[in-house]
């Protein structure tokens, strides 16, 4: 039997390095946070408020969540509807008054308005998933929505750079509502 030779989809697909993307919103957050400083800076830090995301309707969702209540987190990708420009360096609202690159913290100005969220999954109805331990805004956009899943998002000994050196960094245990991840910045 012969075998055919792989095909090169990303040579034939490639995209201009300035091409513009376009999303949908498959949904809009429902939370108490109404202004950037009421939110927490990390989700499941601070006091575990209620809140939802609704799915669109029409768009066959209803489908989509299907088996998704057996998770306990989940990973939102949103769009930070709120946030207008950002700035290659910043000062973390944790640790001391250093000016840190972008990329090494998580503050909410960046190039792009995408956010991610692991955030506790408490139910699924229809189109609502009533969630909790999120730092979300109200009306926020949701971009998609995946699994948590421990034994590929979860990495126990990954290093968290400034944060260890300032004494930032969660402890190896976290509490039992929220995954173990990084902390702050």
């Amino acid at each position: 039997m012969q075998r055919r030779s792989p095909r090169t989809y990303t040579d034939q697909l490639r995209l201009a390095d300035d091409a513009r993307i376009e999303m949908q919103a498959i949904g809009h957050v429902a939370s108490p946070f109404r202004e950037r400083y009421a939110a927490p800076h990390q989700p499941g830090v601070g006091e575990a408020v209620a809140g939802s995301i609704r799915l669109l309707p029409g768009h066959n969702y209803e489908q989509a969540v299907k088996d998704l209540e057996g998770f306990s987190h989940i990973w939102v990708l949103y769009w930070m509807h709120l946030n207008d420009g950002w700035n290659p360096t910043v000062i973390p609202p944790r640790g001391s008054r250093t000016r840190r690159g972008l990329f090494a913290t998580r503050a909410p100005h960046r190039p792009n308005r995408i956010g991610l969220s692991v955030v506790e999954l408490v139910a699924v109805k229809g189109l609502e998933l009533t969630i909790r331990n999120f730092d979300m805004l109200d009306g926020s956009p949701v971009l998609d929505i995946k699994p948590y899943i421990a034994y590929a998002d979860s990495i126990p000994h990954a290093r968290s750079g400034w944060l260890e050196t300032e004494g930032l960094s969660m402890p190896t245990s976290a509490p039992s509502s929220a995954p173990t991840r990084d902390s702050g910045g």
